[in-house]
């Protein structure tokens, strides 16, 4: 089991490239399951996650290589439509493969999903969804059968007891573009990969028309056929590494990104009185002083991503005041404050609310990730930390993270991975 050893207190500065974002390529691969032949997606990241979505096709009796950024999947008449626990378990988005195997086969079992321990995640939105496109479902001995001879359109209202959901919107979309007749999901998640999964199908032959807004139309068709797709730059990794730089007061560049899917991440930062220019595909961060403290509250798109609320709270433990940030969607995402009070931090919570009284700095010491933005948020204290930080279980962050200790060095910090035995 892999850890950073990391020597902090030096400012980040240079230029860095995006990735193509992780939660844009795990839809994309589940979406090219619905045409026979080959697609490929381009500046796809190699993350542990996309590998784990990689062997599940293959699984399925896909074919997919990648290399370079590009992902070829070859897809065959016939597939498997079971999605088995060994590997649903290891990622809940392996979960995107319920619509497309439904949509084109009548039929899918699927193995209740995994993922970060960071709260419930239920997916009965996904399965009312298949429901009112005509989909019987059934649960039984930890899997979920669905079945439907053919799917018919149909108007479903995705809000829920948790908020709009991402998975369910795509999901159903998915499935919707060969459901027969016209499907209207309300309450659709507005988030940037919602919309580059909608363009991806949309290039396969799909007629979909309002995504990114709470209403998308799905006109169902009667077969797609493969295409080629470049997926959307990582916004959250963008917004990790401005976090990055404004905590060891450095100057980045982020070359290769989209500004306007970080517009609530650009607008706290500049609240904390980060200096940031943002061009076309490109962001400049720069903070030469010790910050502001600010109030956040973290908010479905377009408000400030949850999946950067751990980021954020290791920011501002250095910041000149109290600041507060509270989590709305996730109750158990607050794993990382333990971790970042033993480097010095003065963090305590009040129901679903960060209280971070900053402190004049932070200092090295041995901590764990509990999740995946939760050891990145553990890089980040790290590298801003006086001596050394070990960061162990760094595994949460290969999920999402790509090259992630070379663009660091890319930028001058003194991280490295060390290869660490298992116990026995």
């Amino acid at each position: 089991m892999d850890k950073f050893t990391i020597e902090g207190g030096r400012a980040l500065a240079g230029t860095v490239e995006a990735s193509g974002a992780k939660n844009a390529a795990l839809p994309a691969l589940a979406a090219c399951l619905l045409a026979e032949g080959r697609s490929a997606l381009t500046n796809v990241p190699n993350v542990m996650d996309v590998r784990t979505m990689r062997r599940l096709l293959l699984r399925l009796g896909a074919r997919a290589e990648l290399g370079g950024g590009r992902m070829e999947i070859d897809v065959p008449a016939k597939l498997k439509c079971e999605a088995e626990y060994e590997i649903v378990k290891q990622m809940r988005a392996s979960y995107y493969v319920l619509g497309p195997l439904l949509a084109r086969f009548g039929r899918a079992r699927v193995s209740l999903p995994g993922g970060c321990a960071i709260g419930a995640r239920p997916i009965d939105l996904h399965l009312r969804g298949m429901e009112s496109l005509g989909a019987k479902i059934t649960i039984s001995h930890g899997y979920v059968q669905a079945e439907a001879r053919q799917l018919r359109g149909a108007r479903v209202n995705l809000s829920g007891p948790h908020g709009v959901s991402v998975g369910a919107t795509i999901n159903l979309m998915m499935a919707a573009a060969l459901a027969k007749g016209e499907t209207v999901i309300e309450s659709a998640a507005l988030e940037p990969e919602v919309a580059d999964t909608a363009e991806l199908l949309n290039a396969m032959g799909a007629r979909i028309s309002g995504a990114g807004t709470p209403m998308i139309t799905v006109e169902g068709v009667p077969v797609l056929h493969p295409a080629e797709h470049r997926l959307i730059p990582d916004r959250i990794e963008t917004g990790t590494l401005m976090a990055a730089a404004a905590a060891t007061r450095g100057c980045v560049t982020i070359a290769g990104c989209r500004p306007d899917h970080v517009a609530a991440v650009i607008d706290v930062l500049r609240r904390a009185g980060v200096r940031i220019a943002a061009g076309d595909g490109m962001i400049t961060v720069e903070a030469r002083h010790r910050l502001k403290p600010v109030e956040a509250a973290v908010a479905p798109y377009p408000g400030f991503p949850t999946d950067m609320q751990a980021q954020l709270t290791a920011l501002l433990t250095l910041s000149s005041g109290i600041s507060a940030v509270t989590e709305t969607i996730f109750e158990n995402r607050f794993m990382h404050v333990p971790e970042l009070n033993r480097l010095g931090a003065d963090i305590r919570l009040e129901g679903n609310t960060a209280i971070v009284k900053g402190v004049a700095r932070l200092c090295g010491a041995p901590v764990m990730g509990s999740d995946l933005r939760a050891s990145a948020a553990l890089v980040i204290a790290g590298l801003a930390a006086e001596g050394t930080t070990e960061v162990n279980r760094i595994y949460h962050l290969d999920r999402g993270y790509e090259n992630w200790e070379r663009k660091l060095r890319k930028l001058g910090a003194k991280i490295r991975r060390v290869h660490q035995p298992m116990a026995i």
